[in-house]
């Protein structure tokens, strides 16, 4: 049984024939049908089943699972909202403030040559692992709008989100409104654009004004980590993902969609 409606695997499998339709797949020449594949899509984002099971169950081969797994994530990941059209929802919403953080999706090992000498290009030296950083925008209740493009887990916060075309530019815009974006001290390289806590200097104690205001925001931002838990404890493939770690991207886009069409929310 899949932890998930009836309503979302049809969901999954009406994109995937209309996909079909696209292409001019005549019927009969693919190994699984609409609602088989969009099954064993939906396994492999819920219960991180294996790929080799997965196979085993249809009686496919690896390479057709893969082909099929990367079909899935591509039609539902092009269902992703854009950054604009999420912030936009969230003001029609009525939303005070938005918040934003990174979270790391581990990874398998991948021996990808990074800028410092004998460290993997995907090693996180902060979490002691392999994985993808991904940026998470979300609600003031801790419900996940938008999920970024992956970059290397070596990459600061404040990085990743330069290293993005839009996140800061969008955020600027809906600060520019009088809205908040709430961010840790991971993005104080950006603080003229997100609201960050005040940080202590050396020799100088906060006030009890600002001990109070950094209380307030980290009361608010705490949500911000509820949203990443709900993306990782939803879908069991996001807590360890197996495929090119460059795809990581994808996979939250489409796990987001996923989680959306099955809430029946989207702000």
């Amino acid at each position: 049984m899949l932890p998930a409606r009836q309503e979302t695997v049809l969901f999954v499998s009406a994109l995937i024939h209309a996909r079909r339709q696209r292409l001019g797949t005549r019927r009969g020449r693919r190994a699984l049908t609409c609602f088989q594949q969009a099954v064993l899509v939906m396994r492999w984002f819920l219960d991180g089943t294996r790929v080799r099971q997965l196979a085993v169950d249809n009686a496919i081969s690896v390479p057709n699972v893969y082909r099929c797994l990367h079909e899935g994530i591509d039609v539902l990941a092009g269902l992703k909202p854009s950054l604009h059209a999420a912030l936009l929802a969230a003001k029609i919403a009525g939303h005070p403030h938005v918040n934003i953080d990174g979270t790391l999706i581990y990874t398998d090992r991948c021996a990808a040559p990074g800028p410092t000498p004998g460290v993997d290009l995907w090693w996180s030296g902060k979490h002691h692992h392999h994985g993808g950083n991904i940026q998470v925008v979300s609600s003031p209740d801790g419900w996940p709008l938008w999920t970024s493009d992956v970059r290397p887990g070596r990459e600061h916060d404040t990085t990743c989100a330069r290293a993005h075309p839009q996140i800061l530019p969008d955020l600027t815009a809906w600060t520019g409104d009088g809205l908040h974006a709430l961010a840790d001290l991971g993005y104080e390289g950006e603080a003229t654009i997100v609201t960050v806590p005040i940080k202590k200097t050396k020799g100088v104690e906060l006030t009890d004004a600002q001990k109070q205001l950094n209380w307030l925001q980290a009361h608010a931002r705490a949500r911000a980590e509820q949203a990443n838990a709900l993306l990782k404890m939803t879908f069991k493939a996001l807590r360890r993902v197996s495929l090119d770690p460059s795809q990581i991207g994808k996979i939250a886009a489409a796990a987001l969609v996923l989680l959306h069409v099955d809430q029946s929310r989207t702000t």
